[in-house]
Order: C-alpha cells, then structure tokens, then sequence
C-alpha cells in the first residue's frame, strides 16, 4: 500500500456529524442513511491515544466490508457501499474519505456489545482467576490462559459512550433488550463467531475472542452494524505460533496494549504518544491481518 497521510478527524461540510467515537466520525445522509468514516485514531484502555495509526481506517473499512459480504448467509447488516465511487457528491468531494468511509442503513442500535470467546484471554482470563468462572460461565479447572475454551460462550457487555464496557450476565443483558431479542442476539454472535473462526482457522489465523454491534432497521429486521471481525474488535492469533499458557503472537491492538503496559501511565487521559516504530509496527500487524485473511494485499 502507498504511502498516505493519516486522518485523524475528519469534517464534512454540509453534513451534519451524528457521533464521533472513539475511531468512528458518524455523518448522517438524509433520513435513512449513514457515512460512517473510520479514522486512524487507536484507543486503549478507553483511551483515545495522540498518535494515529498510518492506514488503520483503511484496514477497518476493507476488513469490515470483507466480512459483511463473507457472512451475508448467516446474517442481513446494514452495509449499502464501501465502494468510492458510488457514494454521494458530497461525499465524494472529500479525497481524504476514499477507502475508509462506508455508507450504511440507518438502524437503532441495542445498547450492548455482543462478546464471543473462543479462548481465555483478556478480561475472561482475568475474570477466571478470580472465580474460575468467566461472565457467570462455569469453567473447567486448571485452564491455562490462552486456552481454547471447550465451546465458544457468550459474554455480552455494557456499552459505554466513554470509560469502560462493563461484563453483565444473560439475565442482565435479557432485561435490558428483551428476553427474545436477547435469544435471537445470543444465537446470531454464536452462528457469526463459529463461521468467521473456521474460515479464519483456513488462513493460519485463530479468531480468540470478537464483539459484534447489531441494530434494529426501519422494518423491524435485526442488522449485523458497526464494524466486524477487525483487529480492533477482534484477538486475531497465529495459528502457527499458538502455545497456550501464555500471551500469544497477535495481529491486533494487543501489541499497543504491551508497550503501554511498560509505561509509568495511570491509563487515564491525556494518554502518552506512540513512537513512531510502535506505530509502524501496529500498522504492519494491521495490514498483515488483512493480507491473510483476504488473499489481498491492501
């Protein structure tokens, strides 16, 4: 991929912003869509870092558009074009837009990530010292971290506008979007995470744990949203370097979590810059993710 200027913020004129997350830019077109604009902003640990992270965006938009057409049998999302050129005029006005913006339906999203883990990792690991239990889930004893779970388990969460996600249980996460919907929520992660991790698995990379967005459409069908199956949402491990017991060689923000650790820094804002080899090194972890689970080189 040539070499291009990072976006950290972007502006529309002539559209209004509806959201700026935490690497999102969320402009409204007319009353039934969205741009939804992937910027090379990086958080962690809920922190937004100053250093953006050359190609990112890209990364997430092509991964993401990858996986909706990937997974277009096991569920409907809300994707219309991630194609440049078929965006809007005023869109399209914009050169800094191209290959990281997607044009998506409008939904009204439920208030909760939907989190599937394949492996003990992370919070899950963390959790399973604790209590030998991760989100309510009774585990086997003597797990090691990294360990491939004995089936995938489903540990939604909180979504929180800023600060952290919080780990609720299912009966937490049935009272805040019904018990049918929360059913049918449940379902559709496990059925997403079990076809994305066997493909996955094919091209030498293990799917450790993801968290799927989903929203309600102007008819009432249920849509996959957001991003999905990126490494910002996802632990992407190589299969080929796997080895339980340990924290394992990752194509994801991982890495960026590592150095931070290494740091005297409270994980509160403002958060330190990144040198630029911890940078280059994300990116290329990044654009590596995309080449093999693609085929493609970005």
């Amino acid at each position: 991929m040539s070499a291009s200027k990072t976006v950290s913020e972007t502006k529309i004129i002539g559209l209004p912003l509806v959201y700026r997350g935490k690497v999102r830019d969320v402009y409204e077109i007319g009353e039934e869509q969205l741009l939804l604009v992937a910027t090379d902003r990086i958080s962690a640990f809920d922190c937004v870092m100053p250093t953006p992270i050359p190609h990112k965006g890209a990364v997430l938009t092509a991964l993401s558009k990858f996986w909706f057409e990937h997974l277009r049998e096991v569920t409907k999302n809300h994707l219309i074009t991630a194609d440049f050129e078929n965006m809007p005029e005023i869109v399209r006005h914009n050169e800094e837009l191209r290959g990281r913006s997607m044009l998506v339906k409008k939904t009204r999203p439920f208030p909760v990530e939907c989190v599937v883990r394949g492996y003990l990792e992370g919070s899950g690991w963390k959790d399973y010292l604790a209590t030998g239990k991760v989100c309510g889930h009774s585990l086997p004893a003597n797990l090691r971290q990294g360990d491939r779970l004995p089936a995938p388990i489903f540990t939604p969460a909180t979504k929180a506008q800023s600060g952290h996600d919080e780990n609720i249980n299912e009966p937490e996460f049935a009272s805040i979007v019904g018990a049918e919907t929360a059913e049918k929520l449940k379902s559709l992660s496990l059925d997403i995470y079990q076809k994305a991790s066997k493909y996955a698995l094919t091209r030498g990379i293990i799917i450790a744990d993801t968290k799927f967005e989903f929203g309600l459409d102007k008819d009432g069908s249920i849509l996959l949203i957001d991003e999905v199956l990126t490494p910002d949402s996802s632990r992407f491990w190589s299969a080929d370097a796997f080895a339980p017991g340990k924290s394992q060689a990752s194509f994801d923000k991982q890495f960026i979590r590592d150095y931070l650790e290494t740091l005297e820094w409270n994980k509160q804002p403002p958060a330190p810059a990144l040198p630029n080899e911890i940078a280059e090194a994300t990116t290329a972890r990044y654009l590596e993710a995309y080449r093999i689970l693609t085929g493609k080189k970005l």
